[in-house]
């Protein structure tokens, strides 16, 4: 396996919250449904994981927030379902195999994404 792509995220989950009320549709244009009911520190590590995805793509133009979703093992352990704009970039690099770890702490969310072959 070769890495392709790494990506990593951070978010203050404060200030993320602020957005969050200020702007009530940005909720439901950045989260799948699953994920939009979750707790606000869930969610910026989830923003987090999209952005830093995203990085690990190489950021193209035109991926939709909801075809990369966050969602948890039986375990617990996080995992991307990717579909969509996002399935065809990594289809695109290759990607067969994307790893991710999520964590919040002291009022910062933050996510590391790495691409595999």
């Amino acid at each position: 396996m070769t890495v392709i792509g790494v990506g990593i995220d951070v978010c203050d989950i404060e200030r993320f919250g602020v957005s969050l009320d200020r702007t009530p549709g940005l909720r439901g244009r950045l989260f799948t449904p699953d994920e939009a009911g979750r707790p606000l520190a869930s969610l910026a590590a989830r923003f987090a994981a999209k952005e830093a995805l995203a990085k690990a793509l190489g950021a193209p133009v035109g991926m939709a927030w909801h075809d990369a979703e966050v969602v948890s093992e039986s375990s617990g352990r996080p995992r991307f379902e990717v579909h969509g704009t996002v399935a065809a970039r990594a289809a695109e690099l290759g990607v067969a195999h994307v790893h991710l770890s999520l964590s919040h702490d002291a009022g910062i969310a933050s996510a590391m994404v790495v691409l595999e072959s």
